[in-house]
């Protein structure tokens, strides 16, 4: 089979291999076998084998083990060791780690001393093996130790005990990795090793102090390239252990040995040696971000920590641009966020003090971290890759997020300081500056608008003014003046007269496929919130937007925001001219449309439709005259007064209902077009609300034809929203109850042909079911309404494979079971077939669903309890009573458990129902107890 696994050619022979080999291992004979294969005349792939169905025995199967078999394994396990010690090297791990995890389960009753068992044993003589392979097989061993602990399946109360017992044993194993650290005949691999095995220890919470002397010893080893990398992750693992903090004395003694480092920091700098002072900045930062609480309190030792703080600066704006020339930068960022919250975290005494050292190093800081923003010559940038752009995307993304969270620490003062170096930076007619210095400025004040509200701030008008003066020659910095200008849309609505200092840019740039992004989500921004200052701009910004949607220059995603912006231009002005704006605006598309109602039906057309379709309704989704939208802080819809006669969205509508009735008796087969012709009403349904109701009774009845010639989701949630809207409207209701009449009628229908095809219109459905019984129960009072067979439906659905079509249909009974008491028809069929509904539930919980919809089952099982109690307590009776039922790994008396629980008096706790069933639906998956519940 091990040949099979790893010479055969063919694919399928080498799984039913693997497959064997897995049953193989963990079956009893492996006991046996396993010795066998870790003969010495084996090739190494199958002696490998061997140890690694050893590893899998004692870690996984230890309870099988008898306690007097445990010595003749140990020492057969040490024999092979030192067999191995000069042999091949994966194998001698795996053997390795099977002891380790013989070691962890023996630990501490059976097997007291293991680790200075094991360092006596492989220091003792023998013969046959040489000196230096037994060292390393040790080394091998004290690595593999802790790491095993870490990944070991002990129970949490074990790996307490045996955490605290390693880390007392780790008297015996420093001394001996100091020795060979110190050794001057110790060869560098057999450091390395040491370094490693060290790394592998402190992570088991060791007291920093006992870890001093080889933390010298790793700083030593730092200046021997050869060791180098092993080092720096041994440094930095002992410092970022989370018990560290509580050795300060340690801590302090620590910062000497880094700030030391300082001079082989800059020669790496200087000699372009980007590994080693990657290395040299992750100790300084691991320092600088773990302890800095702890060292500040330090008061008396400030200047030290402050050389510290100053060294990691140093490395925040190493020179060469990232991540191209340098990749350190970026690790420093997180340890600038540590600094400030725990300087904002003293008391207000001790703050002020802190202030007074540390603001002076955040402007520091604000300085390096825009010029590590800059971008790189054009030159150099144009032979970037794609993925490095990226990279410095995302970097410059960071940076931005700092600047923010700086702001706090700053104030006002920081704008003050972008403002006045933008400001000589543009007036300086000597020194003309180069446009990444400019972007960078005014990236910076950006990264700062778009999320601290400026409205106070006295630079913002000084800023609107230059920013007209800014010669733009480039695209990074043409974006960059977008993005700043809509980041002070807000401010613009408070301070409508500087709005003409900046539109004309706007618009200016809206013509530049390269600024599409910036300039259409900026003009996205102030329509959105200057609206009610717009209408003297009004009509050049909608002929400046036309003649770019004509031309073609943006993409499908901008061309919708435009529209967008366009919809909450047009909501602030008056009706006429709305009206005529809108008809110049949408003429061409509609002339489109009609052009290609009449086409045969083929790709091209289609996608050209959507596009069309998609236009209009992202313009109705932000037309609004009602002014819905303006009062953020009320949930409650505040309504403006209207001006009289139609909405103008209704009037469009009516306009184009016969052509989108066109386009859908030709496109009726495809989901798309039927989504987006159905997109474009519930948008403006949404928007308008009430305003929407002369619309509903010539929408209802296409919705009703379409649904009927071919069912789609679409058209069963667009059902849905009118429900949700006009339920309380007896004037516009008739037309939506007829349609929800034949919308389930359809779908009875297309459940008795099999509804397994379409569980997106299942889900659809139940959750229009349960919007329903929400807004409107006595829906299911109509004569005509066939409530057993929807219940039946339901519990159907509550059986698919798809987890958003149960989640639907659980939502459903979750309306449904408290209307028993007051509606007749939907009482009579709980009481009947209310089992069946339990039944498909307890299936779902025995394993039939997925675990991630167990807290939907239990808000039934709650409904059922609180409202069909009497019912329940037969039913759960006789269900439980069915063998194997509802899993066959539950036995009779965790089912009787579980049923008493459920009917007990905390059946009215829906948290502890939830906690019930979960307990249950583990009970039931036999994963009761395991790992995999752990996180559950």
């Amino acid at each position: 089979a091990l040949h099979q696994l790893y010479y055969d050619p063919n694919i399928e022979n080498k799984n039913l291999a693997q497959k064997w080999l897995m049953q193989a291992q963990v079956s009893p004979q492996a006991w046996h076998f396993s010795w066998l294969l870790l003969n010495m005349d084996k090739v190494p792939e199958i002696q490998y084998f061997g140890a690694s169905a050893l590893h899998i025995k004692i870690s996984r199967y230890w309870n099988d083990i008898p306690a007097d078999q445990y010595e003749s394994l140990k020492s057969q396990l040490f024999t092979h060791i030192t067999r191995f010690a000069s042999g091949s090297k994966i194998v001698l791990t795996r053997l390795c780690v099977a002891l380790a995890s013989l070691a962890l389960s023996m630990m501490p009753e059976a097997w007291p001393c293991a680790v200075a068992d094991m360092v006596r044993m492989f220091q003792a003589e023998d013969s046959n093996v040489d000196g230096r392979a037994r060292c390393l097989a040790l080394l091998e061993l004290l690595t593999v130790l802790p790491e095993e602990f870490q990944t070991s399946r002990l129970p949490q109360y074990r790996k307490g005990q045996v955490r605290s017992v390693l880390a007392q044993e780790c008297g015996s194993v420093f001394p001996l990795l100091e020795q060979l650290l110190q050794q001057q005949d110790s060869p560098g691999f057999i450091k390395q090793k040491v370094l490693k095995c060290f790394s592998s220890w402190v992570q088991l919470e060791i007291p920093l102090m006992d870890c001093e002397n080889l933390i010298q010893a790793a700083f030593t080893s730092l200046q021997d390239p050869e060791l180098f990398d092993t080092a720096v992750e041994a440094v930095v693992n002992a410092i970022s252990q989370p018990d560290a903090q509580r050795y300060v004395n340690t801590l302090l003694k620590l910062i000497p040995p880094v700030l030391g480092l300082q001079d082989q920091l800059r020669q790496a700098v200087q000699s372009g040696d980007m590994e080693t002072s990657h290395g040299i900045c992750r100790i300084a930062v691991a320092l600088g971000e773990n302890h800095s609480r702890a060292l500040l309190d330090q008061v008396e030792h400030w200047q030290s920590f402050l050389a510290l703080v100053n060294m990691i600066m140093f490395c925040t704006g190493i020179p060469g641009h990232y991540p191209v020339n340098e990749t350190t930068s970026s690790l420093t960022l997180t340890f600038w966020y540590t600094l400030q919250d725990d300087i904002l975290s003293f008391e207000p005494d001790k703050q002020a003090v802190y202030q007074q050292v540390y603001r002076p190093v955040y402007f520091q800081l604000v300085d390096v971290l825009l010029h590590k923003a800059q971008f790189p010559s054009d030159e150099e940038y144009g032979f970037w890759s794609s993925d490095e752009k990226e990279q410095f995307r995302i970097y410059r993304v960071d940076i931005s997020d700092t600047l923010m969270y700086v702001y706090e620490m700053l104030g006002a003062e920081l704008l003050s300081s972008l403002y006045d170096k933008l400001g000589r930076l543009l007036t300086n007619t000597e020194q003309p500056s180069t446009w990444q210095h400019t972007e960078a400025l005014l990236y910076g004040f950006q990264s700062i608008a778009e999320t601290i509200d400026v409205n106070y701030s006295d630079v913002v008008p000084g800023l609107i003014g230059l920013i007209p003066r800014i010669s733009i020659s480039n695209v990074q910095l043409a974006d960059t003046v977008m993005f700043t200008i809509g980041a002070l849309s807000e401010w613009l609505a408070d301070h409508p007269v500087m709005i003409n200092n900046v539109l004309p840019l706007v618009l200016q740039a809206l013509g530049n496929p390269e600024l599409s992004i910036s300039s259409v989500s900026t003009l996205k921004k102030i329509c959105r919130e200057c609206k009610y200052d717009l209408p003297p701009y009004a009509a050049n910004i909608v002929a400046v937007s036309q003649e770019v949607l004509m031309k073609q220059i943006h993409k499908t995603s901008q061309c919708m925001w435009l529209m967008q912006a366009l919809g909450f231009l047009l909501s602030a002005l008056q009706v006429e001219e709305i009206l005529k704006n809108l008809h110049s605006l949408i003429t061409p598309y509609i002339q489109q449309l009609e052009k290609l109602a009449d086409e045969t039906p083929n790709p091209s057309n289609k996608l050209a439709i959507i596009h069309i379709l998609g236009l209009l309704s992202n313009l109705f989704t932000t037309l609004d005259i009602s002014h819905h939208d303006d009062d953020h802080e009320s949930t409650e819809v505040k309504k403006m007064p209207v001006q009289q006669g139609p909405n103008p969205v209704v009037v469009v509508l009516q306009q184009v209902f016969q052509l989108i009735q066109k386009v859908l008796s030709k496109w009726l087969n495809d989901a798309q077009v039927v989504e987006s012709v159905c997109a474009i009403f519930e948008k403006s349904v949404k928007t308008l609300l009430d305003d929407f109701a002369p619309m509903v009774p010539q929408l209802c009845e296409m919705l009703g034809q379409m649904y009927s010639t071919i069912p789609q989701a679409s058209a069963i949630d667009l059902t849905r929203q009118l429900v949700h809207i006009f339920a309380h409207e007896p004037a516009h209701f008739p037309p939506i109850k007829a349609l929800f009449l034949l919308v389930t009628s359809v779908t009875l229908t297309l459940f008795q042909q099999g509804p397994r095809d379409h569980p997106d219109i299942v889900d659809s459905f139940m959750q229009l079911l349960a919007q329903a019984l929400k807004r409107k129960p006595d829906l299911f009072l109509c004569s005509n309404l066939d409530v057993k067979a929807v219940f039946q439906c339901g519990v159907l659905s509550l059986k698919f494979p798809e987890a958003p079509t149960v989640k639907a249909s659980c939502g459903f009974f979750t309306e449904l079971l408290p209307r028993c008491g007051e509606i007749a028809p939907v009482g009579q069929v709980v009481h009947e077939n209310g089992k069946v509904l339990l039944q498909a539930v307890l299936e779902g919980v025995g394993g039939q669903a997925s675990r991630s919809l167990m807290d939907h089952f239990a808000e039934i099982l709650f409904a059922l309890n609180k409202h069909c109690f009497s019912y329940l307590s037969i039913w759960i009776k006789e269900a439980m009573q069915q063998d194997g039922f509802p899993s066959a790994r539950v036995s009779p008396e965790q089912k009787e458990t579980f049923s008493q629980q459920i009917l007990s008096r905390e059946r009215v706790n829906k948290r502890r129902v939830k906690e019930m069933v979960k307990e249950f639906t583990l009970l039931c998956r036999g994963l009761h107890g395991t790992e995999y519940t752990a996180d559950y």
